[in-house]
């Protein structure tokens, strides 16, 4: 039944960004230049990273891994974005389609627990931090890492398991420029109802929950720190306002795609971009711009590189 079904719809038709040739070829240039900014930014920090022993610490471990979550988030949709938006006729395989549904529900929620633990990680380290070490050892960091992408993967596959073999007869028309669940499901032939539900509470619960367990976190953690001095609660809110950010450009587009109630396909498009495209790019810049130590270590690794360069 399941073949039979999809081979009635063999593929999809993206309705895209815009009719427009010039706005198309605007958005071509945007996304194309936000894209790379964001794959040199975060590949920048991984290398960064891995190749400076000042930032072998647990924090920049988490951070690292962001990053590469962040490469592969952006790079599971943005490409086929800007390929499309050079093609007039703009289409998806139903295989290709299930493929980005799955990476994008997968990574997403790899990034949500990740966030989480690195609440965690900035709670212990302005808490506690005679413990940091013994509490935040690289065995907890793996783990935190290992158990993020098993429950990430299990959210993903979850989800397909209802909806692989749903029957599509046509139209086979989605408006946006990426597969997603919402619209996926609307274009099959039966009555989606308790499916729609179905993912409303798998991922927009999932994170609204994220999101309040998040806030909640530094919130308690300003508290914790308002208690002891005013000289840390400064240092706290300096050290947490990057992370408040990224949470906050992160969760809010998918809180509206999966909560708001009334559809509105031009916003929807506005904030898939901005998560697909802005938000990658943003965390880089949020991180290094508020931590001395990573502009430190980013000048010496371009001091290493040019000294290399010199010799070859």
């Amino acid at each position: 039944m399941g073949e039979a079904n999809r081979s009635v719809v063999s593929e999809f038709v993206f309705l895209g960004l815009s009719n427009s040739w010039t706005i198309q070829l605007l958005l071509f240039l945007f996304s194309c230049m936000f894209y790379m900014a964001s794959l040199l930014g975060n590949f920048l920090i991984v290398l960064t990273v891995t190749s400076d022993p000042h930032l072998q610490s647990p924090m920049y471990f988490l951070l690292a891994n962001l990053s590469i979550i962040d490469l592969i988030c952006s790079s599971s949709t943005a490409p086929k974005m800007i390929y499309d938006l050079l093609r007039k006729h703009k289409t998806i395989s139903f295989g290709g389609c299930i493929t980005q549904i799955f990476f994008i529900h997968a990574v997403g929620g790899t990034e949500m627990l990740l966030l989480i633990a690195m609440a965690f990680d900035r709670y212990v380290a302005i808490c506690k931090p005679l413990h940091y070490l013994t509490i935040m050892s690289p065995q907890k960091c793996i783990l935190f890492l290992v158990a993020s992408w098993i429950i990430g993967f299990i959210h993903s596959v979850t989800q397909l398991i209802f909806v692989v073999d749903l029957p599509f007869c046509g139209p086979n028309e989605l408006d946006s420029f990426f597969c997603d669940l919402p619209r996926f499901i609307k274009l099959a032939c039966m009555d989606t109802n308790a499916l729609e539900f179905m993912v409303t509470a798998n991922s927009g619960f999932i994170s609204v929950a994220s999101f309040l367990i998040l806030i909640i976190s530094y919130m308690f953690i300003l508290m914790t720190v308002q208690k002891k001095s005013l000289g840390g609660l400064s240092k706290a809110l300096s050290t947490l306002s990057a992370h408040v950010m990224v949470v906050i450009l992160f969760f809010g587009p998918l809180i509206f795609f999966y909560m708001w109630p009334f559809p509105t396909s031009h916003l929807d498009k506005f904030l898939a971009i901005f998560d697909v495209i802005i938000t990658p790019f943003l965390n880089p810049v949020i991180y290094t711009l508020r931590n001395k130590e990573m502009k430190e270590a980013m000048k010496r690794l371009c001091v290493r590189f040019v000294n290399y360069t010199k010799l070859s």
